[in-house]
């Protein structure tokens, strides 16, 4: 399992799975980390460490419809988006097999990044290392990339005052980094700003992590990469300044131009030819002048002749005439906007009880379906068919006796037992354990269950709509209505490919 055995307890004790943190297995954890539902006092869930399956299930299997568009990223260090059990998203960075195999610097380097907490960062929440498997979970920001906001835009373009705010909170998280002794930030570039909810940009926590095997500390395009890096291959504190002054000329143009193209324009004064035509000539001239000049400090070719990143703070900060306006109404987007609405898809008889919260057609639904749902999902040798496994058998029989009876305290209760001795693995059992509670007025063991039977099954819609039940009657009514539709979805995938419902 690597250097993270507690995965091994949230899988083997899903009841006791609440990402579980156990200090005794994390390098020099820091004294404010106790799980990820624990918040700190910023907002932000305190720095822990998850289980594969929690974050396997949370993307569902990794689906390639969980990837997130525009971040960046290259296989194989994709970023997919991700609900955790608590209903928060997340995004979640997998790295490729060949990435850090010191499980021990992973999670140190983790850990150090994890300690930093900032509204103009993207914060680190949390890290999973288990056996060859390494992945990063940080906050979800559901709004895109400035490079999608700036080169690939539908609707409107940035406006000037909040390409200045852009430029000045990058700053500010650039300072705050300087100031918490991790000054090295690699590859910014225009994929590393997110937009946040609220529509504020914000720095991806992930550019802090030192380099890893199968990556480069910047992009492959030699002509944005700082010339000492060329040099010598080292990220110093002055290249990641030259790498803000190259987004400076992202926000400047609208576009991604070489820095000697743009360099050469500032000295020609061609300063409005170096300007977006997009923008239509609303912006200060005075201001346009300001933070031109700043970009080319920052891309002097000696790096001791650039600014401080205190230098660009105080730079940008007189520039805001704004100041009282939201972001999300600058950028054109809806406030608390967590992900983009799916079309609602016409749903099964299962889908439409579901929808109703009725309880009493579900567990008749359940009864016809029976374990069909089940098959290939164990594969168990001569030698496993024991006593044992009798005996567990017998008690899921029970199980469905007392299910079908509508005796579901009986029924928990020998589903539990078969469950417990954990040879195979049922999906059905615990769709059906998870229907007992709901009708025993435990939907918080519901939820836990359905979410089970999707770990077990990550693309059965049946797992998915037991979870919408489960969140309708915890009064979740907008999750319950997306878990919803998710199901309707991966079933309509079914019958495309001729599975069925």
């Amino acid at each position: 399992m690597g250097c993270c055995e507690s995965s091994l307890l949230a899988e083997t004790h899903p009841e006791k799975k609440d990402h579980h943190l156990n200090h005794n297995h994390s390098p020099n954890p820091p004294p404010f980390s106790a799980g990820p539902d624990l918040v700190t006092a910023t907002g932000v869930p305190s720095f822990a460490e998850f289980s594969f399956s929690d974050l396997k299930a949370a993307t569902n299997n990794f689906s390639s419809d969980y990837i997130v568009s525009e971040s960046g990223e290259k296989a194989p260090n994709l970023v997919y988006k991700g609900r955790l059990q608590n209903r928060r998203w997340i995004a979640v960075k997998k790295f490729g097999k060949l990435a850090w195999p010191d499980p021990k610097q992973f999670a140190e380097e983790a850990w150090g990044v994890g300690k930093l907490r900032h509204k103009r960062l993207a914060n680190l929440i949390g890290y999973c290392c288990d056996g060859d498997e390494r992945l990063l979970v940080a906050e979800y920001m559901p709004n895109d990339t400035l490079a999608k906001h700036l080169f690939h835009w539908e609707n409107q373009t940035i406006e000037w005052a909040m390409r200045s705010r852009v430029a000045l909170y990058m700053a500010e998280a650039l300072d705050y980094f300087s100031n918490e002794g991790r000054p090295l930030y690699h590859d910014l570039n225009a994929y590393r700003v997110l937009f946040d909810e609220d529509g504020d940009p914000r720095l991806s926590c992930f550019g802090l992590m030192k380099n890893s095997r199968d990556g480069k500390s910047y992009s492959t395009n030699l002509a944005y990469t700082p010339p000492e890096y060329l040099r010598n291959g080292r990220v110093t504190p002055e290249s990641v300044i030259y790498s803000f002054g190259t987004v400076i000329l992202d926000l400047l143009s609208g576009k991604h131009i070489p820095p000697s193209h743009a360099l050469d324009m500032i000295r020609g004064k061609n300063i409005m030819l170096l300007m977006d035509s997009h923008l239509e000539g609303k912006f200060s001239t005075e201001e346009a002048t300001i933070v031109v000049d700043l970009a080319s400090k920052c891309l002097q070719y000696e790096p001791k002749e650039r600014p401080s990143t205190k230098d660009l703070v105080v730079t940008l900060a007189p520039l805001q005439t704004k100041a009282d306006v939201p972001s999300y109404v600058m950028i054109g987007i809806s406030k608390h906007e967590e992900a983009p609405p799916t079309p609602q898809r016409p749903l099964s008889p299962l889908g439409e009880a579901c929808s109703r919260t009725d309880l009493t057609a579900i567990h008749q639904i359940l009864i016809l379906t029976h374990y069909k749902d089940d098959e290939g999902t164990n594969e168990l040798s001569f030698q496993e068919w024991t006593q044992q496994m009798r005996d567990m058998l017998e008690a899921r029989k029970r199980g469905d006796y007392a299910f079908r009876d509508k005796d579901f305290k009986a029924a928990i209760d020998c589903y539990s037992q078969f469950i417990d001795v954990g040879t195979m693995v049922s999906p059905t059992v615990y769709a059906r354990r998870s229907l007992c509670y709901l009708l025993c007025d435990q939907p918080d063991a519901a939820l836990r269950d359905a979410m089970q039977a999707q770990c077990v099954h990550p693309d059965w819609p049946t797992a998915f709509y037991m979870q919408s039940v489960a969140l309708a009657k915890l009064d979740m009514h907008q999750d319950a209505a997306d878990m919803l539709n998710e199901a309707a979805g991966l079933e309509e995938k079914r019958q495309k490919h001729g599975r069925g419902s």
